[in-house]
């Protein structure tokens, strides 16, 4: 089965510019001479981006990188600037408003940890503020020399509340996370390196996009089945148990483990050639596409 990725329009995209090819989908920040802040539209954009991707299984690995000397400053001004108009009214109500917007905002990252391909992120320059919220939701993690991350909002007077807290902890040591969201202060590429935040620091952007652009096309080359499954048992056992785990790897091994991926890989392997994989159905549901 065979999916036309020619049927997607991203042509309209303010905030990013999007191609696919080889089963790797490049989604860029595109907003170079504001440092690729996060304007509201943002927001929307990049979680409906990542979703069509995966609702039409266009590629088997997403790679983000950005445009310009920086990957991005985070959240724009433009957005706080709302979220004052916002705070107004009933104090009840207004918080209730207020905890609804923080859960949208959210749901911005937590697309690209619930889309069934890998999310690879390639950084330079600034990470900052809610960048590091968004580069911590990625699978992996890939920065430049010049690199460094930066929970700002501490600095400007909030504490962090799109995720940077919350998934950072199991990316490095604990004391580090408190360290750096206490302090606001920056933490450089070798650091980053160091603690295992990113993978591989690359000398600059032209050799980083090269290094993760080698790296994602290795893993479309394998089962999308196989590196979907990858991806929901990680992310499933950080949340749980070792014994919750293992229970789940065996209930989805008992539907998802079937021959023909691993026939095609061993034919493959004995007739010298690459492997030819099915693509993923559409992640589209029954009630949706009978409409």
């Amino acid at each position: 089965m065979e999916n036309n990725v020619s049927d997607l329009d991203f042509s309209k995209l303010e905030t990013l510019s999007v191609s696919i090819d080889q089963h790797i989908a490049h989604i860029q920040l595109s907003r170079p001479e504001a440092l690729n802040s996060m304007i509201p539209i943002f927001w929307h954009e990049l979680p409906a981006t990542v979703r069509k991707i995966d609702e039409q299984s266009a590629a088997r690995v997403i790679v983000i990188s950005s445009q310009g000397k920086h990957f991005s400053a985070g959240m724009d001004l433009s957005v706080f600037t709302q979220m004052g108009k916002d705070f107004v009214g009933e104090p009840a109500r207004r918080g209730e408003r207020m905890r609804r917007m923080v859960l949208e905002l959210q749901d911005s990252f937590n697309a690209l940890e619930s889309v069934r391909m890998p999310v690879l992120v390639a950084m330079q320059g600034g990470v900052i503020g809610g960048a590091v919220d968004m580069v911590c939701a990625a699978d992996s993690r890939y920065c430049t020399e010049d690199t460094y991350f930066t929970i700002k909002e501490t600095e400007i007077g909030m504490t962090a509340d799109v995720g940077t807290l919350q998934r950072l902890p199991h990316l490095i040591p604990q004391g580090l996370v408190r360290e750096l969201a206490y302090t606001g202060r920056n933490m450089g590429a070798k650091e980053a390196k160091e603690s295992g935040l990113v993978n591989q620091v690359f000398a600059d952007q032209e050799s980083l996009l090269a290094g993760v652009m080698k790296i994602a096309a290795k893993i479309a080359s394998n089962s999308p089945i196989a590196v979907a499954g990858c991806k929901e048992m990680i992310n499933y056992t950080r949340d749980h148990s070792v014994a919750d785990a293992l229970n789940y790897m065996a209930t989805w091994q008992t539907g998802m483990f079937q021959m023909p991926d691993i026939q095609e890989a061993m034919s493959a392997a004995q007739e010298r050639r690459k492997p030819v994989y099915e693509e993923l159905h559409k992640n589209i549901s029954g009630m949706q596409r009978n409409k």
